[in-house]
């Protein structure tokens, strides 16, 4: 993991980034505001599932393995924000406190970008469940290949941020499904993580 980061900032660093500031992802709505860049002073990961800044060169990076990672930005404002999404999350409104943020620090036209997740037709939950989901969130209800009830969280993510007023798109790929995804679901312990970052150039 460490190798893998430190290729990633070298790599980034080429591209203007000072630093990349990671989450420690809870599956909580809690957003960090990155007001300034810390340097060697870094903080530990902060437990919070999604993150904004203003701050030119600090990349915000949010790491999935099922979950939907949502990329927010404004460019003409500078700001920027991630959110990790799964499916307490997305019940939690994560995406949509990031959003709040972000126009909180100026943000005024945001779009969203969702990378691939798992889908909903590879995402079995059990049938009280997918009840009450969508008990208050009916689009998240689907079913599997086989018809067993299943939810469909990057549907449901997508619907807030488009009923929130901000241009969002979804990547295609389900990580269940493609080989060069990594997935919990489908490997367990063994899967990795893929990141999604976004920042504002320096």
């Amino acid at each position: 993991m460490r190798a893998s980061r430190r290729a990633l900032a070298d790599d980034l660093e080429a591209r203007g980034v000072r630093e990349v500031r990671y989450l420690q992802q809870v599956h909580g709505a809690d957003v960090e505001v990155v007001t300034a860049a810390a340097g060697a002073d870094a903080p530990d990961a902060p437990a919070v599932d999604a993150a904004v800044t203003a701050v030119p060169g600090v990349a915000l990076a949010v790491l999935v393995a099922d979950c939907v990672p949502v990329l927010l930005a404004d460019p003409a404002a500078g700001v920027v924000g991630v959110a990790h999404a799964g499916r307490r999350g997305a019940v939690a409104r994560t995406a949509l406190r990031a959003v709040e943020a972000m126009r909180d620090l100026g943000a005024r036209d945001v779009s969203a970008v969702l990378g691939p997740s798992i889908c909903g037709r590879c995402y079995e939950v059990p049938a009280a469940l997918r009840a009450q989901v969508a008990a208050d969130d009916p689009v998240a209800a689907t079913t599997t290949w086989d018809g067993a009830p299943a939810l469909d969280v990057a549907a449901l993510v997508l619907e807030q941020l488009v009923g929130a007023g901000v241009r969002a798109e979804q990547l295609p790929g389900c990580t269940a499904e493609r080989a060069d995804l990594w997935s919990y679901r489908r490997d367990g312990a063994a899967s990795g993580r893929f990141a999604g970052l976004a920042w504002v150039p320096a």
